[in-house]
């Protein structure tokens, strides 16, 4: 498919050279362009999970059972091996082969000591004899103090629970237990020939106390060290649930504590809020308008010239209002990458809807975005060096360029600082050197090739600007402006209506992101981003409005910053999260939180930045074709 779509880009570029190439030449670039195209093909089949059919299983049939990660429960991003921990493992670790997704969520897969067999219940199982020295011991103090707990995956399913157990108690005098959970009830649900659900439970187990006590004895000639003893159980209950509805299983059960229960609350407070805000910008806006409209559509001749010695708003700057702005290159970039992450959020929002990243599928929505990132560069390319070459531009190959690099460069620099601090922590979320270089492949063989082709298609095919009025040579002198239509006073009102919009539904996202739950409701979101960019339109134009009539032209740049600055308020808010809506902490999850909190802080300013500016841009053109000029 991919394949297609490429050559359905490159051809007109080749059609359209092709009388400048030598005899031949044609044919060995579209050589060229199936070569590189089926090498995007491999390289983006490489980021996609498998897609793996019913695991069936016979009687006594072995259940894999992989251990993944470890780490802190109020630091999601802190994870760790779990062969990192002295427990027990097999002389000889194998690990199971992982998609682009998972590795990038830090999964870690290998398989366990423990022999499942499918619907053969167990008691007791002896899995190992482990003697803990004395800095082994407080190795696993430590990690129950910080509250470690373990990720488990069986056929698909995750399985969590914690390490150990922590007690405290009174304060004189102080009471301080920790103890180690030796012994792991397995409760697996399956339904014929499949495993439906599973997870783990220390119901009616005593921890070992890791101060020494019942259940643990000293090792000879280690001081302070402990032999424990591991064991587990099996138990096998059939479900009636069947196999293609074991997801709604596991979303009903909660290791981790549930929050997500008031969305319909969310949705309908920002309904009316957009509502109201369509008024507004319907209603009053167009009213205001219309009078607008009867007085400068005047049908004697001279009037213009009248209404262009005296104070009358929008109309009087119609030959500079389409003056050309600075820095026209950076603004279509922004335009142009703006509009790839609109692409790409609608792609992932809508995969969602069709069921494609259930909770069984490890990493794939991180599969999906790369992928789509990468195909959707040719969106940034064409959309920017197409409006780049419709405002007269002349270094095409530059501004592709700085298209490519205006996230990409942000996003390079902060995954090379949080994942240096994960590399320096020995956290599972650091990426492995071929997994960094296959990325650097998917960028270097896709996403730039494309954004130049996309570049290439939209340069051909931009055309002319189409203005309704004529720019004069000599720009018009600005009158001095009030407080209320300085630019830090647009972009607060333009920045907060739409981040009010989303505030109550930002905070499931960041729960989801952040925290522990699964996101499910993807119709919701997929209604509250069209609140998110409806929003943004209305107080975009309302704001571009107020400007104009006010006789400053200088609308292109402050259309985009206008609501741009929605990403600042996110930030603030990613500010409150962290403090008061959760419990991280550390360096390696700060770190963490905080780069990528920047990246989703520029990603939505780009993508309200490009939405105002068109609406803007829509709007001006509308207003000025509806008024008679001179």
């Amino acid at each position: 498919m991919e394949f297609c779509f490429i050559n359905s880009l490159a051809f007109p570029f080749l059609v359209s050279y092709a009388p400048l190439f030598p005899s031949g030449a044609v044919m060995r670039a579209q050589q060229g362009i199936a070569i590189e195209a089926l090498a995007m093909c491999v390289l983006l089949l490489s980021l996609l999970p498998s897609a793996e059919g019913v695991k069936k299983y016979k009687m006594g049939d072995q259940v894999i059972l992989y251990v993944n990660k470890v780490g802190p429960y109020h630091n999601p991003q802190e994870t760790y091996h779990y062969y990192t921990l002295p427990v027990c493992r097999p002389k000889e670790i194998r690990h199971k082969s992982l998609s682009l997704g998972e590795v990038l969520d830090g999964d870690r897969m290998a398989e366990s000591m423990y022999n499942i067999r499918f619907r053969e219940n167990v008691e007791r199982q002896t899995l190992c004899q482990l003697a803990l020295s004395e800095s082994e011991v407080e190795q696993l103090r430590e990690a129950i103090e910080e509250l470690y707990y373990f990720e488990f995956v069986l056929d698909d399913i995750p399985i969590w629970g914690f390490v150990g157990y922590m007690e405290e108690s009174g304060f004189l005098p102080h009471s301080h237990k920790v103890g180690l959970w030796t012994h792991l009830d397995f409760n697996i649900e399956y339904n014929g020939d499949a495993v439906i659900f599973a997870n783990v439970s220390v119901k009616d187990v005593k921890p070992v106390p890791l101060e020494g006590g019942a259940g643990a004895f000293p090792v000879a000639g280690a001081m302070g060290g402990l032999t424990v003893t591991h064991t587990y159980s099996v138990r096998w209950f059939e479900s009636p649930l069947p196999y293609e509805r074991r997801a709604e299983r596991l979303r009903d059960y909660s290791f981790f504590p549930k929050t997500l229960e008031i969305h319909w609350l969310s949705i309908i407070n920002s309904l009316v809020l957009v509502v109201l805000l369509l008024g507004f910008v319907i209603i009053i806006l167009m009213r205001v308008l219309k009078n607008d409209f009867a007085r400068y559509n005047v049908e004697e001749d001279g009037a213009c010239d009248d209404l262009d010695q005296a104070d009358n708003g929008w109309k009087i700057i119609h030959t500079d209002v389409f003056r050309f702005p600075p820095y026209k290159s950076l603004l279509c970039s922004v335009l142009g990458v703006g509009a790839q992450f609109l692409t790409l959020a609608t792609g992932i929002i809508f995969m969602a809807l069709f069921g494609m990243f259930n909770v069984h599928r490890h990493g794939a929505i991180n599969s999906a975005a790369i992928a789509l990132y990468a195909l959707t560069s040719c969106v940034s390319g064409y959309c920017s060096c197409r409006f780049y070459t419709q405002l007269q531009g002349k270094r095409w190959v530059w501004n592709i360029i700085l298209t490519s690099s205006l996230f990409s460069a942000p996003l390079f620099l902060t995954w090379s600082v949080v994942n240096s601090v994960h590399w320096w922590s020995g956290s599972t979320q650091a990426l492995p050197a071929t997994t960094v270089l296959l990325l650097l492949a998917v960028w270097a063989l896709v996403g730039f090739p494309l954004a130049v082709i996309g570049g290439i298609v939209g340069k051909n095919g931009a055309g002319s600007f189409q203005a309704p009025c004529r720019t004069r040579n000599i720009a018009r002198q600005i009158p001095s402006q009030p407080w209320y239509k300085h630019t830090t006073v647009h972009m607060a009102i333009g920045g907060f209506l739409p981040f009010s919009a989303i505030s109550v539904e930002l905070y499931y996202i960041f729960a989801t992101v952040w925290g522990r739950e699964s996101y499910t409701l993807y119709g919701i979101l997929l209604c509250v981003f069209a609140i998110l960019l409806s929003v943004g339109a209305c107080i975009s134009v309302a704001l571009t409005y107020f400007l104009l009539s006010g006789e400053d032209y200088r609308w292109w740049w402050r259309s985009v910053l206008s609501t741009a600055s929605t990403g600042l308020f996110i930030f603030i808010y990613s500010v409150f999260y962290y403090r008061n809506r959760s419990s991280m902490s550390g360096i390696v999850q700060s770190v963490e939180f905080f780069g990528y909190s920047l990246l989703t802080a520029l990603v939505f300013s780009l993508m309200l930045g490009t939405v105002s500016f068109w609406a803007s841009l829509t709007f001006i053109r509308y207003i000025y074709r509806s008024i008679k000029m001179d």
